[in-house]
């Protein structure tokens, strides 16, 4: 009878841990509904609000070959990973798993990447067109002809799509119908990915300029003339806008005025895109460093050196800087003092920019594959707990059990 009791009250115990057990987690990173080259409309690079855990190595999840190298840098949203390639087509991919959901053939280079709005994919292809497809299926809702191949990355505000191309224009585009709102020319390609903050987009030029735009109308606002191309792509934050140029600087302005704030000049062309968080702006350059800087006066903080150029664009989450080098790795850097945490090498270059969601790095590769990088032990669609808390949740949980089971050995 007391061995009864025992198997019975051990049975009550479990029942209870794994009932409260099952019921105790901590929430997940915010899920991404909606997201951008750069993360978000202003560029910052800063994924920090779906980002998650943190992976504490470089192990890879997945990776899934395209037919071609990927210059794209992913979209993930609701667990979807969307993505273009240089074998002319744009992927949805199952982030989890790298599976691949469906795909849609353009008829050129997908360099741009894509940006995912309610419900519908943005990207721009070397075929002169800009698409929106339907984020489940793939279907093309619309697509938009231009006169020169389109390797600037939309950005969506507004119900409007902006973007660039080689034809010298910056395009304003109903995200709706596709019918255009307004065209702002300028004297040189297009490469760079508009920005946009408070109705006002910020684009680079090949003409060497980075020009201030009214988001409703296309009217200049202000315009600055650097030595050299601007093909990066601006990051607005705090009221300044920060890009690089071909002049071996990167420069921050007075988003409102233009006036020039600062410049930090670099050994070499800056096609890297700003990423800005915590007053500090992080920028790679052909120089083959990535920068740390102060964001209010342009000082260096540190800089890490790579085997070779960093075209790619940093993106910096809890206290991490994660940025891909031609010399074919996605390196880790701690975001204060810029030592290394850790690297992942891939078989090709990567110019493809990082983007971090629910503890896992996503990036392309010149190899031809979009990687799924992060320590399984860490990333959880849970979230993590730090140990002292698993510690104390089981401890109540147990006692809990002790109180139910004394109660059932006294009643019996």
């Amino acid at each position: 009878m007391r061995a009864y009791k025992i198997i019975s009250v051990s049975v009550v115990i479990l029942f209870i841990t794994v009932l409260f057990a099952g019921a105790v987690t901590l929430p997940a990173a915010a899920q991404a509904d909606t997201m951008q080259f750069r993360y978000n409309a202003q560029h910052t690079g800063d994924y920090s609000p779906v980002a998650g855990a943190t992976p504490q190595n470089g192990l890879l999840r997945w990776k899934f070959a395209t037919g071609n190298y990927v210059y794209s840098s992913p979209a993930i949203v609701n667990g979807v990973v969307y993505v273009g390639s240089d074998d002319h087509n744009v992927y949805a991919l199952n982030a989890a798993t790298g599976a691949k959901l469906w795909n849609y053939t353009t008829g050129d280079d997908v360099y741009a990447s894509p940006a995912v709005v309610n419900g519908v994919v943005y990207v721009g292809s070397g075929d002169n067109s800009v698409y929106a497809l339907n984020a489940s299926t793939g279907a093309l809702t619309w697509s938009f002809t231009i006169r020169s191949y389109v390797f600037s990355s939309p950005a969506v505000a507004n119900g409007v799509v902006y973007v660039g191309s080689g034809d010298n224009n910056v395009y304003a585009l109903n995200a709706t119908t596709a019918a255009s709102e307004w065209t702002f020319t300028t004297r040189g390609y297009v490469f760079s990915s508009p920005a946009v903050a408070n109705g006002v987009v910020y684009v680079g030029s090949g003409d060497n300029n980075v020009y201030a735009l009214d988001a409703s109308t296309g009217a200049k606002l202000w315009n600055y003339t650097t030595g050299g191309a601007v093909e990066s792509s601006p990051a607005v934050a705090n009221g300044v806008v920060y890009v690089g140029s071909d002049d071996n600087n990167i420069y921050a302005f007075n988003a409102s005025t233009g006036a020039k704030l600062w410049n930090y000049t670099t050994g070499s062309s800056v096609l890297s895109a700003p990423a800005v968080a915590n007053g500090v702006v992080y920028v790679g350059s052909f120089d083959n460093n990535t920068y740390a800087l102060n964001a209010s006066t342009g000082a260096e903080l540190w800089n890490y050196t790579t085997g070779s150029s960093v075209y790619s664009s940093p993106a910096v989450v809890n206290g991490t800087v994660y940025v891909g080098s031609d010399d074919h790795n996605v390196y880790a850097l701690n975001a204060s003092t810029g030592n290394l945490t850790w690297s992942f090498t891939t078989g090709d270059e990567v110019l493809s920019s990082p983007a971090i969601v629910n503890g896992v790095v996503y990036a392309g590769s010149n190899d031809g594959n979009v990687y799924a990088i992060g320590n399984a032990a860490t990333v959880t669609s849970q979230g993590t707990m730090p140990n002292f808390e698993v510690v104390l949740v089981f401890v109540g949980l147990i006692f809990v059990g002790l109180v139910i089971a004394a109660y059932v050995v006294r009643r019996s």
